[in-house]
């Protein structure tokens, strides 16, 4: 294979790990920053947070990347994505994969500075990473194999610090699914028409007329979940008044996709980002106070 990354098509390379879009960087981040910060009693070493912070932004550049690389032929004929690089010629498949696999490289050398248990657990953060595009040419649920792919950073993150998986780490990654499929939802059922079109199979067209009462046990079960949490972890008002704050937003997102408006149902995506911010702050006070 010939060598084709260059320097001067960086802004290409930009666009094509969305780094001018970095909403996929907070989705994945805040769960991380949650996990640290639980993990921690929430003093993470400056280690672990920069490591960890800068894995988010490498693995979520190579999972927009293969993502475009397995969508090349099906891109150009969906209109929100047309214009992305590899379908408008900016970007060749084979400089799409060589910068994956540096992305790849740079987030393994990352890891080597962590104990080896934890980069034994890289390993399934780099297959659900690779695998994840792939799945919705085969199953109607690929936000499953997204949500355990940005909810593996919290086994990560409790293995790097507490050398453990105690049992708070697998309700908070199951939380974390819950609420990713939620979201990721709302992102498919903007390109539900051109989905049915081309074959691409997603949980809105799983869902079909029940997605938004889908969407509404999801998050009821992200709550449930944290709930559980708040119990077991013996958490204050402060996670309190979070997580109400998040169930807020959740009915505001129903409510404002009722008609199943493709604006709305992406600003209810993005809107996500501000429940991630508000667990995360609801633990910064939590473990700050108590």
């Amino acid at each position: 294979m010939r060598w084709e990354l260059s320097f001067k098509n960086y802004p290409s390379y930009h666009q094509l790990m969305r780094l001018d879009k970095p909403i996929g960087i907070y989705l994945l981040l805040w769960p991380t920053l949650w996990a640290l910060w639980i993990a921690s009693f929430g003093v993470p070493h400056w280690h672990y947070l920069l490591v960890f912070t800068a894995g988010v932004v490498l693995m979520r550049s190579a999972g927009c990347v293969i993502n475009d690389y397995a969508d090349r032929h099906y891109d150009g004929h969906v209109e929100r994505t047309a214009l992305r690089p590899i379908p408008a010629g900016k970007v060749s498949p084979t400089e799409a994969l060589q910068l994956f696999f540096v992305l790849i490289i740079a987030s393994f050398l990352l890891v080597l500075t962590l104990d080896k248990e934890v980069i034994f657990l890289s390993i399934g953060a780099l297959l659900l990473a690779s695998a994840y595009p792939f799945m919705k040419r085969y199953t109607h649920f690929p936000q499953i194999v997204l949500g355990a792919a940005f909810s593996w950073a919290i086994p990560m993150s409790f293995m790097a610090v507490q050398a453990d998986l105690p049992i708070e780490v697998w309700i908070l990654y199951l939380a974390n699914i819950t609420w990713t499929v939620a979201y990721d939802t709302y992102y498919a059922m903007v390109d539900k028409d051109d989905d049915l079109k081309i074959g691409v199979k997603s949980t809105a067209i799983a869902f079909g007329k029940n997605d938004l009462l889908v969407i509404a046990m999801l998050q009821l079960s992200t709550l449930w979940l944290f709930a559980q949490l708040h119990v077991y972890l013996h958490w204050h008002w402060p996670m309190t008044f979070a997580l109400a704050a998040v169930a807020t937003l959740f009915l505001k997102q129903l409510w404002n996709c009722r008609q199943r408006d493709k604006t709305q149902c992406f600003k209810a995506f993005l809107d996500n980002h501000y429940v991630g911010l508000i667990i995360f702050l609801g633990l910064f006070v939590e473990y700050w106070l108590y």
